[in-house]
C-alpha cells in the first residue's frame, strides 16, 4: 500500500515537472493546446505558463492589452521559455524561422503617435537565467512617463528587466529591439537597485531605439547593486542618445561592467557624447567600466571605425567615462 502511494505520488511529481508546450496564433481561440486550438493571445498563455513550460509563438502582431492602459506590459513568469518565428504548423522547436516569421510584441496600444504607447513592453522580474524570450520583434515601447531614475514608465521602453532587492538574469536571444523611446534606457534597462541584474543577451539587434537621456539601446544601472550582462555578437545600429548611444553603464556605489563580445556598432549618435557609442558612469565608489572583446565601431564619429579588444579597449574613442 505503501509503495503504490509512493509511486502515486512520485508520478505525479514528474508530470509536474514535464515541460508543457503550450500554442499561441494570432487570430486563434482555442485552449494553447496545439496550433489548431491555440491561443489567439499571448497574454493567456503567459498567465497559464509554469516553470519549464514553453509557449511557441506564431507570427503576427501582439499587444500586451486590448485597451488603452499603459501600464501593462508582456510579463514573463520565472523558468518559462517563450519562443517567437513560427509558422503556425511546426512540430520541432528547430523548423522555426524567426527571422522569415516576424513575431512582434508590440507597444502601439493607442493612436498612431507614441505618446499613448505601453510604456513597457516587455517586463522581467526577480527571474532566473532558465527564462528565456527567444525570436521576437520588440517595438513601439514609450516610456515617456514621469518619475525618479530607474522608474518605471520612465525607463526600458522595450524591456524591463527588474533585479532589484533580488536577482533577475533572463536570457534573451534572437531578438530585434527597434524603434523604442524612453528617458533611459529605450531598448532595455537592467536595473540591479541592491540587487543583481545579468541578464545573457546574444545575436540581438538594437535599432532606432532613442532616449533623451542614457542609453539608447541598453541602460545597465548597477547603482547598490550588480549589473553585469553578458553581450555576445548582436548588432546595435542608429540607436540615438544623450551619452552612451548604444549602452550606458551607471554604477554609483555598484557595479556596471558588462561583457560586450564580437559586437558591431553601426551609425549611433551620442548627443552629448560624440564619440561614445559605450559610455561608463562610476558615479560614487561605482565601478562602471565595458569589457569589449573584438567588436566593430563604425559609428560616423571623428574616431572613426576601429578594432577593439580587451577591457576598456581605446577609450579615447567609443567607450568613454564620466
Amino acid at each position: 500500500m505503501k509503495r503504490a502511494l509512493l509511486l502515486t505520488v512520485l508520478s505525479l511529481t514528474l508530470w509536474s515537472l514535464q515541460a508543457r508546450v503550450i500554442f499561441v496564433k494570432a487570430g486563434s481561440t482555442g485552449n494553447g493546446s496545439s496550433w489548431a486550438d491555440a491561443y489567439g493571445d499571448l497574454q493567456q498563455a503567459l498567465k497559464t505558463a509554469r516553470t519549464n513550460d514553453e509557449i511557441w509563438v506564431a507570427a503576427g502582431k501582439y499587444l500586451p492589452t486590448k485597451g488603452t492602459t499603459r501600464t501593462i506590459a508582456f510579463q514573463i513568469p520565472d523558468g518559462v521559455k517563450v519562443y517567437g518565428g513560427f509558422a503556425g504548423n511546426e512540430t520541432d522547436l528547430s523548423a522555426r524561422d524567426w527571422k522569415t516569421n516576424r513575431t512582434i510584441l508590440s507597444g502601439e496600444i493607442g493612436s498612431p503617435s507614441i505618446d499613448d504607447n505601453s510604456f513597457t513592453v516587455v517586463l522581467t522580474k526577480n527571474v532566473s537565467a532558465e527564462t528565456t524570450i527567444d525570436g521576437f520583434v520588440i517595438t513601439g515601447g514609450a516610456a515617456n512617463g514621469m518619475g525618479a531614475k530607474g522608474a518605471l514608465g520612465r525607463c526600458g521602453a522595450g524591456w524591463y528587466n527588474d533585479g532589484s532587492n533580488g536577482e533577475s538574469s533572463p536570457t534573451i536571444a534572437n531578438c530585434t529591439f527597434e524603434k523604442n523611446y524612453g528617458r533611459d534606457g529605450a531598448g532595455l534597462y537592467n536595473y540591479a537597485q541592491n540587487g543583481v541584474a545579468n541578464p545573457t543577451i546574444q545575436n540581438c539587434t538594437f535599432s532606432y531605439n532613442r532616449a533623451d537621456l542614457d542609453g539608447g539601446a541598453i541602460h545597465n544601472d548597477g547603482n547598490n547593486g550588480i549589473c553585469s550582462p553578458t553581450i555576445m555578437n548582436c548588432v546595435f545600429e542608429q540607436n540615438e542618445a544623450a551619452y552612451g548611444a548604444s549602452i550606458l553603464n551607471a554604477a554609483d556605489r555598484g557595479e556596471a561592467r558588462p561583457l560586450i563580445t564580437n559586437c558591431d556598432f553601426l551609425k549611433n549618435i551620442s548627443y552629448i557624447s560624440k564619440e561614445s557609442s559605450i559610455y561608463n558612469s562610476k558615479g560614487d565608489h561605482g565601478i562602471g567600466e565595458a569589457i569589449v572583446q573584438n567588436c566593430r565601431f563604425a559609428d560616423g564619429s571623428a574616431a572613426g571605425e576601429k578594432q577593439l579588444s580587451g577591457v576598456n579597449a581605446d577609450p579615447t574613442a567609443n567607450n568613454k567615462q564620466r
